[in-house]
């Protein structure tokens, strides 16, 4: 199968199109579909960019996307299969495991315009007979991300505080909980699900294993011998407007696709902590 990836450039489609052969990647600019298996990972990255910019999520994540889909439209080329990254922020506050038929609430402009999209991309491809599989990712942490923040993945942030020895304030100690995947186990499971998944679905790709970020970080300060203080305070405002304190994917669907990750949490902390 010959893939053209959308997005390539990014820490999960970076890591994706790295190991994974016969891509074809766009350039920026280029939203012209090549091939009948597309891959879209273009996509802001968090909820903060309303204090900035608060069109970057709707340009970024809505109207490039009717571009590229608007490219479909003048292919005469079998029926094409649009894979589309999506995130677990969709899902907003729902009963945990998150289901892929849960109902979806979610907060802050990243969250709503992946949302958005998700339905977008439906309406799109029912409208003019397109095949479709929306993937929404679980936090995806690995040594290749460039944008990690406060904003972006808090527990490698974090971590890289322990390494320089500053001291950490966890909101509510670290009593929340994420689902954590490898970068690496994501692009296998991206590339299962390419192969063996069901079409005009949704599946969940994570870990679906609870990760306490407290635990996670007193273990990462004692791999390190860290001499960081580890102190606790209130989520934020925004951070309580936006955000769900806790978060795990049911995987069940990629599960039955033979799905199992090989790095488990502590796995993924002794590769950042290198």
């Amino acid at each position: 199968m010959e893939l053209n990836v959308f997005g390539g450039s990014g820490f999960v489609g970076g890591r994706f199109c790295e190991l994974t052969p016969n891509v074809i990647v766009n350039d920026r600019e280029d939203y012209t579909i090549k091939t009948n298996d597309v891959l879209y990972f273009i996509s802001t990255v968090d909820n903060y960019n309303i204090y900035d910019d608060p069109f970057i999520d709707i340009e970024t994540n809505l109207t490039t996307l009717i571009k590229v889909l608007e490219t479909i439209r003048n292919r005469q080329v079998g029926v094409l299969t649009f894979n589309f990254i999506s995130s677990w922020f969709v899902y907003g506050n729902v009963q945990l495991p998150a289901r892929e038929n849960a109902y979806c609430d979610p907060k802050g402009f990243y969250s709503i315009t992946k949302r958005a999209a998700e339905q977008l991309l439906i309406s799109y491809c029912e409208t003019f007979g397109i095949n479709y599989r929306i993937l929404r990712l679980s936090n995806i942490l690995g040594p290749q991300d460039k944008k990690v923040s406060k904003k972006k993945n808090a527990l490698q942030y974090m971590i890289n505080q322990l390494k320089n020895n500053e001291d950490i304030n966890l909101y509510d100690g670290g009593n929340a909980f994420r689902d954590y995947l490898f970068v690496d186990d994501a692009v296998d499971a991206i590339n299962l699900i390419l192969q063996k998944g069901e079409k005009n679905t949704i599946y969940n790709v994570g870990s679906g294993i609870p990760t306490y970020i407290g635990k996670s970080i007193e273990y990462a300060k004692d791999k390190l011998n860290s001499t960081s203080n580890i102190g606790t305070i209130p989520p934020a405002e925004f951070h309580n407007i936006v955000q769900t304190k806790n978060m795990v994917l049911d995987i069940t669907k990629l599960e039955r696709l033979g799905f199992k990750p090989k790095y488990n949490s502590y796995d993924i902390i002794n590769t950042l902590i290198k």
